[in-house]
């Protein structure tokens, strides 16, 4: 399956937000972004780029609007500043909550929708 491991992040994320007894929202999140920046390495065919470098270059091919692609950057700045999400933990964040972690799976969900349906 071409997309399996952009499944298995989303899983993964919904697993984690889910999980009753010991929910970890701070790596949900992590999952939920790691699903659209492995599509996005998939669609330019490079695993060694960031989402940030990917976008850029999904633009070129497929322009997408500005606003999206800059919102969806912003998004991505989110998870490396925001509470240690994609980096080691930092001292002065608030720790996300569900709201951030349920926010950050639909959004990424839709984000991998829409890019793929563009690409197709």
């Amino acid at each position: 399956m071409k997309y399996r491991t952009v499944k298995l992040h989303l899983e993964s994320s919904l697993k984690l937000i889910t999980d009753k007894r010991n929910p970890d929202y701070r790596n949900s999140i992590k999952e939920s972004i790691s699903a659209v920046e492995s599509l996005s390495k998939i669609i330019i065919g490079n695993d060694k780029t960031t989402l940030g470098q990917a976008l850029k270059i999904i633009d070129q091919k497929h322009p997408l609007p500005k606003s999206l692609k800059s919102g969806f950057s912003a998004i991505y700045g989110y998870t490396s500043d925001s509470g240690g999400i994609r980096h080691g933990l930092l001292t002065d964040q608030i720790a996300p909550e569900l709201e951030e972690a349920r926010f950050m799976l639909i959004a990424c969900s839709a984000f991998v929708n829409y890019l793929i349906s563009k690409h197709k």
